[in-house]
């Protein structure tokens, strides 16, 4: 396995990695995107409430596994382009043992507490006891799916994008067919998709083991690294604890902007239900390049390209206002089409729309702060990353949600623009501190945390 980064083209290297990544995070999408799609045409407004709630539920406490598994991804391509392959496997190991105990934990907390993040999100009362299944259901495989992302983070890590591709395809086909048999056929509803999602994991996460198994490593990887060591602890923590720290506050104060549209009503929910899986879709390119950024700038810094890392960033950008220009215009003026697709249901379309066009103002704004959030991941500087993002969430997402919800007069559309606002905050903290680290660099990178 050759994927060094530290030499040759930096766009067209770049580009080569962040594709595959870019179709996988499509597909991941479209995995999720399924759940709510299928419900939608087969299911009742309850169901597609159950599984919205649900899902942004499970999907913040899937998003603190990806976030915190960014300290394997960073450690370990900052040791391959350090050409320290055995401290990468032993980072591995070690990375696999703590996962392995924070998947057991999120699977206690998911079945036991169901009922009460069910009741924290507010959900409508039509349909918390199908929210409550849906999450539960979903728990109980919670293992299979911190396995299921832990493995792209390693190979991420390593510089291969292409098996994490080959395994979100194999569970996003198994996902489909799963909704189309538990959803469409047996009409279970919400715990249908919940059943599809976690069987389809399994299956990928099985061929996945396989796959690795007949992969060529770039270093030896036994059942000795399989061993909780300290040091490699440490950095695995020392990185990715800022990142999952961030990521879970800000998916907090998105589950309470969704708990304020929750209380305008059942159709309201559904309808931001439709416009959180539209925006997945939306946000993919600025997303692709933040994880894409941070393997690339991981190596190069370990390598001591600090000019190198620089560069992609610029790259990343430049290519990311292309598409976020053109996804501002689709968003804010067709938002209809793209929620029509996840709902039959006027009124939820209608509100669907609303929201949308606060996103797709957010689509101009993303493609700069991502680039910056996965530059300064891959420095291994996650303090600073931690900092805007709790800034922007609770000085400025959630006050600002509140605020539109009372004066507003129940506009998704005004409650949505808190999300923009605070991506401005973000984005000229990220500036600030980009510019202080151009002037203070010299042969080493010094950014203030």
């Amino acid at each position: 396995m050759n994927n060094s980064f530290t030499e040759g083209a930096i766009l067209p290297k770049l580009l080569k990695f962040m594709l595959p990544v870019l179709f996988a995070m499509f597909l991941q999408s479209l995995y999720g995107a399924v759940d709510l799609l299928v419900v939608g045409q087969f299911g009742t407004d309850a169901d597609v409430s159950a599984v919205s709630t649900g899902s942004q539920i499970v999907m913040t406490l899937t998003n603190l596994i990806v976030s915190f598994s960014m300290g394997i991804t960073v450690a370990v391509g900052q040791r391959i382009g350090q050409n320290r392959p055995e401290d990468a496997a032993q980072t591995i190991g070690t990375g696999l043992i703590i996962f392995a105990i924070t998947g057991a934990v999120f699977t206690l907390i998911s079945i036991f507490g169901a009922g009460g993040l069910a009741f924290i999100m507010q959900a409508p009362e039509e349909a918390f006891a199908l929210t409550k299944s849906y999450i539960r259901v979903c728990g109980a495989g919670f293992l299979i799916i911190t396995a299921y992302n832990l493995l792209g983070s390693i190979f991420r890590g390593l510089g291969d994008s292409r098996t994490p591709l080959i395994a979100v395809g194999i569970a996003c086909a198994c996902n489909i067919v799963g909704d189309l048999l538990f959803v469409a056929v047996f009409h279970l509803g919400a715990a249908g998709a919940a059943f599809a999602t976690v069987i389809a994991q399994l299956i990928s996460v099985m061929i996945s083991f396989f796959i690795i198994r007949k992969t060529k490593l770039p270093f030896a990887f036994g059942k000795a690294n399989l061993t909780f060591r300290k040091p490699y602890a440490r950095i695995i923590l020392r990185i990715g604890t800022p990142i999952a720290l961030q990521d879970f506050l800000v998916g907090i104060s998105f589950l309470v902007m969704l708990a304020i549209v929750n209380q305008i009503g059942l159709t309201a929910s559904a309808g931001v239900g439709v416009a959180e899986k539209v925006c997945a879709f939306i946000m993919l390119v600025p997303a692709a390049f933040m994880q894409s950024m941070s393997a690339f700038v991981a190596q190069n810094y370990g390598a001591g390209h600090t000019d190198r890392a620089v560069r992609a960033l610029k790259s990343g950008i430049a290519v990311s206002v292309f598409f976020g220009v053109m996804m501002f215009f689709i968003t804010f003026f067709r938002g209809d089409l793209l929620a029509g697709v996840f709902s039959n249901k006027p009124d939820t379309v209608g509100d669907a729309w609303d929201y949308l066009r606060a996103y797709a103002i957010d689509c101009l704004l993303t493609c700069f702060l991502f680039c910056f959030i996965g530059f300064y991941n891959g420095l291994g500087k996650t303090k600073f990353v931690m900092i805007q993002g709790i800034i922007g969430a609770f000085c400025v997402r959630i006050p600002v949600a509140f605020l539109m919800k009372h004066i507003g007069n129940g506009s998704l559309f005004l409650i949505g623009l808190a999300t923009p606002c605070s991506t401005i905050l973000q984005i000229t903290m990220c500036f600030a501190v980009y510019f202080c680290f151009v002037r203070k660099r010299t042969d080493s990178v010094s950014v203030p945390e």
